[in-house]
Protein backbone atom coordinates (compact mmCIF):
# COMPACT_ATOMS: atom_id res chain seq x y z
CA UNK A 1 0.00 0.00 0.00
CA UNK A 2 1.47 3.37 -1.01
CA UNK A 3 0.77 6.33 1.23
CA UNK A 4 1.21 9.95 0.33
CA UNK A 5 4.25 10.57 2.52
CA UNK A 6 6.47 8.53 0.18
CA UNK A 7 6.55 5.30 2.16
CA UNK A 8 5.44 1.81 1.30
CA UNK A 9 3.37 0.32 4.12
CA UNK A 10 3.66 -3.41 4.70
CA UNK A 11 1.14 -5.29 6.86
CA UNK A 12 2.97 -7.94 8.86
CA UNK A 13 2.50 -10.28 11.75
CA UNK A 14 5.07 -11.91 13.95
CA UNK A 15 3.90 -15.51 13.66
CA UNK A 16 6.51 -18.20 13.25
CA UNK A 17 6.10 -20.57 10.32
CA UNK A 18 4.59 -23.82 11.53
CA UNK A 19 3.36 -22.34 14.81
CA UNK A 20 -0.35 -22.08 15.49
CA UNK A 21 -0.86 -18.62 16.87
CA UNK A 22 -3.79 -16.26 16.90
CA UNK A 23 -2.79 -12.83 15.71
CA UNK A 24 -4.85 -10.05 17.17
CA UNK A 25 -2.57 -7.22 16.25
CA UNK A 26 -1.35 -6.03 12.86
CA UNK A 27 1.97 -4.27 12.97
CA UNK A 28 2.64 -1.62 10.34
CA UNK A 29 6.22 -1.26 9.19
CA UNK A 30 7.07 1.87 7.24
CA UNK A 31 9.91 1.31 4.79
CA UNK A 32 11.28 4.02 2.46
CA UNK A 33 10.40 3.13 -1.11
CA UNK A 34 14.03 3.58 -2.17
CA UNK A 35 15.00 0.69 0.09
CA UNK A 36 12.59 -1.77 -1.53
CA UNK A 37 14.61 -4.02 -3.81
CA UNK A 38 12.58 -5.82 -6.46
CA UNK A 39 12.78 -9.51 -7.13
CA UNK A 40 15.46 -9.75 -9.87
CA UNK A 41 13.15 -11.97 -11.90
CA UNK A 42 10.33 -9.43 -11.89
CA UNK A 43 10.25 -6.51 -14.31
CA UNK A 44 11.11 -2.99 -13.29
CA UNK A 45 9.94 -1.67 -16.61
CA UNK A 46 7.59 -2.78 -19.33
CA UNK A 47 9.57 -5.35 -21.31
CA UNK A 48 7.13 -5.83 -24.16
CA UNK A 49 6.25 -3.75 -27.19
CA UNK A 50 6.94 -0.59 -25.16
CA UNK A 51 10.53 -1.78 -24.66
CA UNK A 52 10.88 -2.32 -28.39
CA UNK A 53 9.89 1.29 -28.98
CA UNK A 54 12.42 2.45 -26.37
CA UNK A 55 15.09 0.64 -28.33
CA UNK A 56 14.02 2.31 -31.52
CA UNK A 57 14.18 5.74 -29.90
CA UNK A 58 17.71 4.94 -28.72
CA UNK A 59 18.87 4.15 -32.24
CA UNK A 60 18.96 0.38 -31.95
CA UNK A 61 18.82 -1.21 -35.40
CA UNK A 62 18.79 -4.93 -34.71
CA UNK A 63 16.87 -6.92 -32.14
CA UNK A 64 16.09 -10.39 -30.85
CA UNK A 65 12.52 -10.71 -29.62
CA UNK A 66 11.55 -12.96 -26.72
CA UNK A 67 7.83 -13.73 -26.86
CA UNK A 68 6.18 -14.24 -23.50
CA UNK A 69 2.55 -15.11 -24.23
CA UNK A 70 0.71 -17.05 -26.90
CA UNK A 71 -1.50 -14.01 -27.43
CA UNK A 72 1.59 -12.24 -28.76
CA UNK A 73 1.54 -14.59 -31.75
CA UNK A 74 -1.77 -13.16 -32.98
CA UNK A 75 -1.65 -11.13 -36.20
CA UNK A 76 -2.83 -7.92 -34.50
CA UNK A 77 0.08 -7.99 -32.06
CA UNK A 78 2.59 -8.82 -34.78
CA UNK A 79 1.27 -5.82 -36.71
CA UNK A 80 2.04 -3.63 -33.69
CA UNK A 81 5.61 -4.95 -33.50
CA UNK A 82 6.10 -4.59 -37.23
CA UNK A 83 4.91 -0.97 -37.14
CA UNK A 84 7.47 -0.20 -34.42
CA UNK A 85 10.24 -1.98 -36.32
CA UNK A 86 9.41 -0.16 -39.55
CA UNK A 87 9.03 3.20 -37.84
CA UNK A 88 12.55 3.05 -36.42
CA UNK A 89 14.22 1.06 -39.18
CA UNK A 90 14.93 -1.91 -36.91
CA UNK A 91 15.48 -5.50 -37.99
CA UNK A 92 15.08 -8.76 -36.08
CA UNK A 93 17.88 -11.34 -36.11
CA UNK A 94 16.17 -14.05 -34.05
CA UNK A 95 13.17 -14.90 -31.89
CA UNK A 96 12.78 -16.82 -28.64
CA UNK A 97 9.55 -18.82 -28.10
CA UNK A 98 7.45 -18.35 -25.00
CA UNK A 99 7.52 -22.12 -24.42
CA UNK A 100 11.24 -22.14 -23.59
CA UNK A 101 10.54 -23.39 -20.05
CA UNK A 102 8.15 -26.07 -21.33
CA UNK A 103 10.07 -27.39 -24.33
CA UNK A 104 11.19 -30.50 -22.48
CA UNK A 105 7.56 -31.31 -21.64
CA UNK A 106 6.08 -30.30 -24.99
CA UNK A 107 8.71 -31.35 -27.51
CA UNK A 108 11.09 -33.84 -25.95
CA UNK A 109 8.73 -36.27 -24.27
CA UNK A 110 7.15 -39.51 -25.48
CA UNK A 111 3.65 -38.01 -25.71
CA UNK A 112 3.19 -37.36 -29.42
CA UNK A 113 0.14 -35.09 -29.23
CA UNK A 114 2.04 -32.52 -27.22
CA UNK A 115 4.83 -32.64 -29.76
CA UNK A 116 2.46 -31.95 -32.65
CA UNK A 117 1.02 -28.95 -30.82
CA UNK A 118 4.53 -27.65 -30.18
CA UNK A 119 5.47 -28.19 -33.82
CA UNK A 120 2.54 -26.06 -34.92
CA UNK A 121 3.63 -23.33 -32.52
CA UNK A 122 7.17 -23.47 -33.88
CA UNK A 123 5.80 -23.26 -37.40
CA UNK A 124 3.94 -20.11 -36.33
CA UNK A 125 7.11 -18.68 -34.77
CA UNK A 126 8.95 -19.34 -38.01
CA UNK A 127 6.24 -17.49 -39.96
CA UNK A 128 6.66 -14.50 -37.67
CA UNK A 129 10.45 -14.71 -37.81
CA UNK A 130 10.34 -14.80 -41.61
CA UNK A 131 8.01 -11.81 -41.66
CA UNK A 132 10.54 -9.89 -39.55
CA UNK A 133 13.46 -11.12 -41.64
CA UNK A 134 14.91 -13.13 -38.73
CA UNK A 135 17.01 -16.21 -39.45
CA UNK A 136 16.81 -18.11 -36.18
CA UNK A 137 14.57 -19.46 -33.43
CA UNK A 138 16.44 -20.01 -30.15
CA UNK A 139 15.55 -23.20 -28.28
CA UNK A 140 16.43 -24.29 -24.73
CA UNK A 141 15.39 -27.83 -25.57
CA UNK A 142 14.92 -30.85 -23.38
CA UNK A 143 15.99 -31.68 -19.84
CA UNK A 144 17.80 -34.88 -18.86
CA UNK A 145 14.56 -36.57 -17.80
CA UNK A 146 13.01 -36.33 -21.27
CA UNK A 147 13.48 -38.65 -24.25
CA UNK A 148 16.03 -41.25 -23.26
CA UNK A 149 18.41 -41.41 -26.21
CA UNK A 150 20.36 -38.75 -28.05
CA UNK A 151 19.13 -40.20 -31.33
CA UNK A 152 15.50 -39.64 -30.29
CA UNK A 153 16.30 -36.10 -29.24
CA UNK A 154 18.00 -35.33 -32.55
CA UNK A 155 15.08 -36.82 -34.46
CA UNK A 156 12.69 -34.40 -32.73
CA UNK A 157 15.09 -31.52 -33.27
CA UNK A 158 15.24 -32.28 -36.99
CA UNK A 159 11.45 -32.50 -37.22
CA UNK A 160 11.26 -28.99 -35.79
CA UNK A 161 13.93 -27.78 -38.19
CA UNK A 162 12.03 -29.20 -41.15
CA UNK A 163 8.87 -27.44 -39.98
CA UNK A 164 10.58 -24.06 -39.63
CA UNK A 165 12.70 -24.51 -42.74
CA UNK A 166 9.53 -24.13 -44.79
CA UNK A 167 9.78 -20.44 -43.91
CA UNK A 168 13.55 -20.16 -44.26
CA UNK A 169 14.20 -20.15 -40.50
CA UNK A 170 16.56 -22.43 -38.54
CA UNK A 171 16.22 -23.71 -34.96
CA UNK A 172 19.32 -23.16 -32.80
CA UNK A 173 20.01 -25.28 -29.74
CA UNK A 174 21.20 -23.10 -26.84
CA UNK A 175 23.52 -24.36 -24.10
CA UNK A 176 21.49 -23.87 -20.90
CA UNK A 177 22.30 -25.11 -17.41
CA UNK A 178 20.10 -27.99 -16.17
CA UNK A 179 19.18 -28.83 -19.77
CA UNK A 180 20.73 -31.59 -21.83
CA UNK A 181 22.55 -29.10 -24.03
CA UNK A 182 24.32 -27.68 -20.99
CA UNK A 183 26.52 -30.78 -21.13
CA UNK A 184 29.34 -30.56 -23.66
CA UNK A 185 29.11 -34.30 -24.25
CA UNK A 186 25.53 -33.87 -25.43
CA UNK A 187 26.54 -31.08 -27.83
CA UNK A 188 29.23 -33.40 -29.17
CA UNK A 189 26.63 -36.11 -29.59
CA UNK A 190 24.32 -33.78 -31.52
CA UNK A 191 27.18 -32.82 -33.81
CA UNK A 192 28.23 -36.44 -34.33
CA UNK A 193 24.67 -37.50 -35.16
CA UNK A 194 23.60 -34.50 -37.24
CA UNK A 195 26.80 -33.00 -38.60
CA UNK A 196 26.24 -29.51 -39.99
CA UNK A 197 22.52 -29.74 -39.14
CA UNK A 198 23.43 -29.35 -35.47
CA UNK A 199 23.30 -25.56 -35.11
CA UNK A 200 23.97 -23.80 -31.82
CA UNK A 201 23.48 -20.56 -29.95
CA UNK A 202 26.25 -20.33 -27.35
CA UNK A 203 25.55 -18.32 -24.21
CA UNK A 204 28.69 -17.28 -22.31
CA UNK A 205 27.14 -17.08 -18.84
CA UNK A 206 25.37 -20.40 -19.34
CA UNK A 207 28.70 -21.99 -20.25
CA UNK A 208 30.08 -20.77 -16.93
CA UNK A 209 27.03 -22.03 -15.04
CA UNK A 210 27.56 -25.43 -16.63
CA UNK A 211 31.19 -25.45 -15.46
CA UNK A 212 32.92 -24.72 -18.78
CA UNK A 213 35.31 -22.09 -20.00
CA UNK A 214 33.35 -20.43 -22.84
CA UNK A 215 36.34 -20.83 -25.14
CA UNK A 216 36.09 -24.59 -24.78
CA UNK A 217 32.74 -24.42 -26.56
CA UNK A 218 33.75 -21.65 -28.96
CA UNK A 219 36.84 -23.48 -30.17
CA UNK A 220 35.27 -26.92 -30.44
CA UNK A 221 31.96 -25.97 -32.07
CA UNK A 222 33.00 -22.99 -34.21
CA UNK A 223 31.54 -24.60 -37.35
CA UNK A 224 28.17 -25.20 -35.68
CA UNK A 225 27.75 -21.89 -33.80
CA UNK A 226 25.48 -19.41 -35.57
CA UNK A 227 24.61 -16.98 -32.76
CA UNK A 228 25.95 -15.81 -29.39
CA UNK A 229 24.48 -14.46 -26.16
CA UNK A 230 27.23 -12.54 -24.41
CA UNK A 231 27.77 -11.12 -20.93
CA UNK A 232 30.64 -10.37 -18.58
CA UNK A 233 31.54 -12.03 -15.28
CA UNK A 234 33.71 -11.76 -12.20
CA UNK A 235 34.14 -13.58 -8.92
CA UNK A 236 31.10 -11.67 -7.68
CA UNK A 237 28.69 -12.57 -10.49
CA UNK A 238 28.49 -14.70 -13.61
CA UNK A 239 26.04 -12.31 -15.29
CA UNK A 240 27.23 -8.74 -15.79
CA UNK A 241 27.14 -6.14 -18.53
CA UNK A 242 30.26 -6.27 -20.73
CA UNK A 243 32.91 -4.05 -19.22
CA UNK A 244 31.75 -4.58 -15.66
CA UNK A 245 33.70 -7.83 -15.23
CA UNK A 246 36.99 -9.28 -16.35
CA UNK A 247 36.21 -11.03 -19.65
CA UNK A 248 38.47 -9.97 -22.53
CA UNK A 249 36.02 -9.00 -25.27
CA UNK A 250 38.76 -7.71 -27.57
CA UNK A 251 40.15 -11.24 -27.65
CA UNK A 252 36.68 -12.75 -27.99
CA UNK A 253 35.63 -10.65 -30.97
CA UNK A 254 39.05 -11.05 -32.54
CA UNK A 255 38.66 -14.84 -32.46
CA UNK A 256 35.18 -14.63 -33.97
CA UNK A 257 36.30 -12.27 -36.73
CA UNK A 258 39.40 -14.28 -37.59
CA UNK A 259 37.31 -17.44 -37.66
CA UNK A 260 34.95 -15.99 -40.23
CA UNK A 261 31.91 -15.76 -37.94
CA UNK A 262 29.27 -13.59 -39.62
CA UNK A 263 26.39 -13.87 -37.17
CA UNK A 264 25.25 -11.80 -34.22
CA UNK A 265 26.36 -11.52 -30.60
CA UNK A 266 23.70 -10.21 -28.25
CA UNK A 267 24.34 -8.80 -24.81
CA UNK A 268 22.02 -10.87 -22.64
CA UNK A 269 21.90 -10.01 -18.97
CA UNK A 270 19.16 -10.39 -16.40
CA UNK A 271 17.54 -7.25 -15.11
CA UNK A 272 19.36 -7.31 -11.78
CA UNK A 273 22.54 -6.58 -13.75
CA UNK A 274 21.47 -3.01 -14.55
CA UNK A 275 19.11 -0.29 -13.41
CA UNK A 276 18.66 1.87 -16.49
CA UNK A 277 18.76 1.30 -20.23
CA UNK A 278 21.61 3.79 -20.41
CA UNK A 279 23.90 1.32 -18.69
CA UNK A 280 23.37 -1.12 -21.54
CA UNK A 281 24.30 1.45 -24.16
CA UNK A 282 27.36 2.49 -22.16
CA UNK A 283 28.37 -1.17 -22.11
CA UNK A 284 27.98 -1.38 -25.87
CA UNK A 285 30.10 1.71 -26.39
CA UNK A 286 32.82 0.21 -24.21
CA UNK A 287 32.76 -2.88 -26.40
CA UNK A 288 33.25 -0.76 -29.50
CA UNK A 289 36.14 1.12 -27.91
CA UNK A 290 38.04 -1.97 -26.75
CA UNK A 291 37.43 -4.12 -29.83
CA UNK A 292 37.92 -1.52 -32.52
CA UNK A 293 35.17 -3.21 -34.50
CA UNK A 294 32.90 -1.12 -36.66
CA UNK A 295 29.80 -2.65 -35.15
CA UNK A 296 26.52 -0.97 -34.49
CA UNK A 297 24.19 -0.93 -31.58
CA UNK A 298 21.88 -3.55 -32.72
CA UNK A 299 19.61 -4.95 -30.18
CA UNK A 300 17.97 -5.28 -26.90
CA UNK A 301 15.72 -8.25 -26.54
CA UNK A 302 12.12 -7.39 -25.86
CA UNK A 303 11.23 -9.55 -22.89
CA UNK A 304 8.71 -9.01 -20.14
CA UNK A 305 10.27 -11.01 -17.35
CA UNK A 306 13.90 -10.10 -17.50
CA UNK A 307 16.74 -8.42 -19.14
CA UNK A 308 17.53 -6.62 -22.17
CA UNK A 309 20.10 -7.12 -24.69
CA UNK A 310 22.25 -5.34 -27.20
CA UNK A 311 23.67 -7.04 -30.23
CA UNK A 312 26.78 -6.60 -32.35
CA UNK A 313 27.10 -7.71 -35.94
CA UNK A 314 30.54 -9.17 -36.53
CA UNK A 315 31.69 -8.12 -39.97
Amino acid sequence: MLVDDGFLVLDTDCGIIGERKAVNEVKVVKVPIGQIFPNPYQPRKSFDEAALEELGKAGVKYTEIFFNALSELKPAFIDILEDILDNYGMKVTSVHPTMSLAESFMIFSSYERRYYEAEEQYRRYSEIAARFGAKYIIMHGGKPNGLTTDEEYCERYMRLKEATRENGVAVLQENVVRYRAGDIEFLRSMRNILGDEAEFCIDLKQALRCGYDPYTLINEFSENIKHYHISDHSTASDCMLPGNGGFDFAEFFGILKNGGFDGAAIIEVYNNAYKEYGEIFDSYRRLVSVTGLECRISNIKSRKTAPKYVENNIK
